[in-house]
């Protein structure tokens, strides 16, 4: 007797996802790449595409689906919606860019724990004040280095699997100096972080100097593209010491800069060999697994069909 076909679904826990994830940061190998999502379909395509695993932006999700700047606008719950849908469609790892919490302590461990439940491997916190902005905007605020030590306490007593990361991210350097960003990132470690994110170092001495000055924790390099930070390359980040290189939004720019180019050649064009810049259709329907989808409907089927 043949085996049916399975549901469509991806055959991977929780607990998997977060061990991965473990292992490619605090491996030997080399750092993370890192690429940023808005959606389930580019979390797809990362997948299709070598990703190791993948970054739930929140400048993203609000630029997607507000169509607005990041001041902070995204709320909790929609974001949880958007990892929800993530994490079913891919079995890589998904970390979560959970902005300042959403919220007290309270709120955060609830952020944590929502987060972990909907099955993502890491949750990504900063010490900004709400409503916070996006790390290469002027115009920060923050909160005291012991309000920060509690978000982050928060974080770590509510998760249950300790493969679950806390990221602990500092916009000091925009607002205090950048002496003065090392030294909460030092603080936030002791209060229980597994990877620091220093945002926005002004100077390639300053990119050189973190890993040197934290030595003893994983740390996270956000490449943007015409923000404050000089592009550093991946292999000299690795030198360096740096364990993820994130690349929050490169592919959501990328495809609205080939938007704006497809729409103009549309309106230049009567129709003909508009094909030519697209994702064929097969390859579109393999990505959103057609086949899987109707292997499973039609193996049940055809087997009540010929009962």
């Amino acid at each position: 007797m043949r085996e049916p076909v399975a549901a469509p679904g991806l055959a991977v826990t929780n607990a998997e996802r977060n061990r991965a994830l473990v292992d490619l940061v605090q491996g030997g190998g080399p750092p993370l790449l890192l690429p940023g999502v808005s959606d389930a379909i580019w979390a797809r395509l990362c997948a299709a595409n070598g990703a190791s695993a993948v970054y739930v932006s929140g400048a993203g999700v609000t630029n997607t689906y507000y169509g607005l700047a990041d001041t902070g606008l995204i709320s909790f719950p929609e974001m949880l919606s958007h990892v929800e849908r993530i994490v079913e469609a891919v079995t890589l790892p998904v970390i979560v860019d959970a902005d300042t919490g959403y919220g007290g302590l309270v709120s955060l461990s609830r952020t944590t724990a929502l987060l972990e439940r909907a099955g993502a491997s890491a949750i990504q916190i900063e010490d900004q004040a709400s409503p916070k902005r996006c790390g290469h905007f002027d115009g920060k605020r923050l909160v005291t280095v012991a309000e920060m030590q509690e978000r982050v306490d928060a974080a770590v007593r509510t998760r249950r699997d300790p493969n679950f990361l806390v990221i602990a991210r500092t916009d000091a350097r925009a607002v205090e100096g950048f002496d003065a960003a090392i030294g909460r990132a030092a603080s936030y470690l002791e209060a229980g972080a597994d990877v620091i994110f220093v945002e926005a170092p002004q100077t390639l001495d300053e990119i050189k100097q973190i890993p040197t000055r934290l030595p003893s924790v994983p740390l996270l390099f956000n490449v943007v593209e015409g923000g404050k930070t000089p592009v550093v390359t991946r292999t000299e980040l690795e030198v360096m010491g740096y364990r993820i290189v994130l690349y929050a939004n490169y592919l959501l720019r990328t495809a609205l800069k080939a938007g704006a180019e497809a729409l103009a050649a549309l309106q230049r064009s009567a129709g003909e060999q508009l094909e030519d810049g697209l994702l064929s259709w097969q390859d579109r329907q393999s990505l959103v697994r057609l086949a899987e989808l109707d292997a499973f409907e039609d193996d049940i089927r055809t087997r009540w069909q010929q009962t």
